[in-house]
């Protein structure tokens, strides 16, 4: 379930990423609740009446006669409620994910006096929760109420049954206490599921939801690949698409970049370069076939496998709940020397030692007890952690000062030395000097790629003929 939720997640899927673990939930409370005892029971409503025709073949009739009335009721029931119930349900986690939605970006929320306007649009749709729930709940006891009439009628009318059969003298009276006992425990569990219709119509939706993730992400089995080595990187083809968008991100661009190169890759807002730089790390599902380490596909290996050989700094950074050195050693066995080592290589390491607690200071979900600047040296840090073949940085410098910026050349400098392939999406001008290539996008295409000067000397031209014109 973790995998499957974790990959449709990854997808961008218009879902609540714990929404799974809550259906799990739901399933494992139903089945471990006192609901699943009545459908134990109901197998043993015929042997009941399977007694009862022993005592006397006219009460065995009449109590099948009041179990198909019962089941008929329980059918009724259940028609009259599964469309509300499963609207319910639907209502409610809208209203959830909304308000967990809003709790994620609390800061911004309370910053620009927002709290009221979405608290108005939450009460709306918490409302819609609310009355859903309200007429569901009437219905169901509505309908429970109406249940438990018609089993207590039939019990009376068993009695009464058994009383005229003990008046005839074809039956003595305790044959009819034990009729009337028998037809209680037989019409119970009939009774019984309607009160419990409502969970376990929520634990079958659960669970057909649940099949169904599994089914559209299934486990994949471990995939051995050859032993990595750095080598240049290259794309071909490459389209990502997501959902509800007909056109691609970007427009079957090609490019090769060589080992121990750094590229630079610029452009207007909106032209792709976030969503190149997911591609070329790995994080966008589906492009595997388009992108190639060293003239591998890289859907030969799996994360786990390649993941330790590339460094990804996302635009928005993300750190985990844990001590500064797990988050840097990606929450592996953490080697002091490699921490420490990549800590320098971020320029974080001085700042870090000034902690209380050094490199086992716990920062918080999300590092909210680090600035903006931390949390982005700390995060640059991990992408760094053993030096990768591999480094994608995703506006590195957009939290740095002067002096985070000189120790984020000197890293890629260092990395570049090494073999690695540096791309680094940028839209600050100054930094592209450490660059040995320029890659530039505009409207999903690469309009430029070649070695930096040549390309800085092409766009200062187009540039002055555009302003002549």
């Amino acid at each position: 379930m973790f995998n499957a939720s974790f990959r449709r997640e990854l997808l961008r899927k218009d879902v609540n990423p714990a929404s799974a673990f809550s259906e799990l939930t739901q399933i494992r409370q139903f089945l471990t609740g006192s609901g699943i005892f009545a459908f134990f029971d109901v197998p043993w409503t015929p042997v009941y009446i399977w007694v009862i025709f022993l005592l006397d073949p006219f009460l065995g009739w009449v109590s099948v006669l009041f179990a198909c009335i019962q089941l008929v009721v329980t059918f009724i029931g259940h028609r009259a409620t599964v469309g509300d119930i499963t609207m319910a349900s639907k209502v409610h986690g809208e209203s959830s994910a909304y308000l967990h939605g809003k709790l994620r970006n609390i800061e911004a929320v309370h910053a620009m006096g927002m709290v009221g306007n979405l608290r108005g649009r939450w009460l709306a749709l918490h409302d819609v929760s609310i009355r859903q729930s309200g007429k569901l709940l009437d219905r169901q006891h509505r309908q429970q109420s109406f249940s438990k009439f018609v089993r207590y009628c039939m019990q009376s009318f068993t009695l009464a049954a058994g009383a005229l059969l003990v008046l005839d003298g074809k039956m003595g009276p305790g044959g009819m206490i034990a009729a009337n006992v028998m037809m209680s425990r037989a019409l119970m569990p009939l009774d019984l599921m309607m009160s419990v219709w409502k969970p376990m119509i929520q634990a079958r939706d659960a669970f057909l939801r649940m099949e169904k993730l599994l089914a559209d992400y299934p486990e994949v089995a471990p995939i051995t690949g050859p032993e990595f080595s750095s080598g240049d990187v290259s794309v071909e083809g490459l389209a990502p698409t997501v959902p509800n968008r007909n056109d691609p991100i970007l427009d079957a661009i090609d490019f090769r970049i060589p080992a121990g190169c750094i590229v630079a890759v610029t452009g207007p807002s909106g032209a792709g370069k976030s969503t190149l730089a997911r591609c070329l790390a790995g994080a966008w599902p589906g492009v595997h076939d388009r992108v190639f380490y060293d003239g591998l596909s890289t859907e030969i290996w799996s994360r786990e496998e390649i993941g330790p050989h590339i460094g990804y700094l996302p635009q928005d950074i993300e750190l985990f709940d844990g001590t500064i050195a797990e988050n840097i050693a990606r929450f592996g066995p953490v080697d002091s020397r490699k921490v420490i080592e990549a800590a320098q290589m971020s320029g974080v390491h001085d700042m870090v030692l000034r902690f209380p607690q050094g490199y086992n200071t716990r920062i918080g979900e999300g590092g909210g007890m680090l600035s903006g600047g931390q949390r982005q040296r700390i995060a640059l840090a991990r992408a760094l952690y053993g030096k990768p073949e591999i480094v994608v940085l995703d506006e590195p410098n957009a939290n740095l000062d002067d002096a985070g910026e000189r120790s984020l050349v000197q890293a890629m400098q260092e990395l570049k030395a090494l073999g690695a392939v540096v791309v680094l999406v940028t839209h600050r001008m100054n930094i592209l000097s450490v660059a040995d290539r320029l890659l530039v996008l505009k409207n999903g295409s690469v309009e430029h790629y070649g070695l930096r000067d040549g390309v800085l000397e092409v766009m200062r031209a187009a540039k002055a003929s555009g302003s002549t014109q």
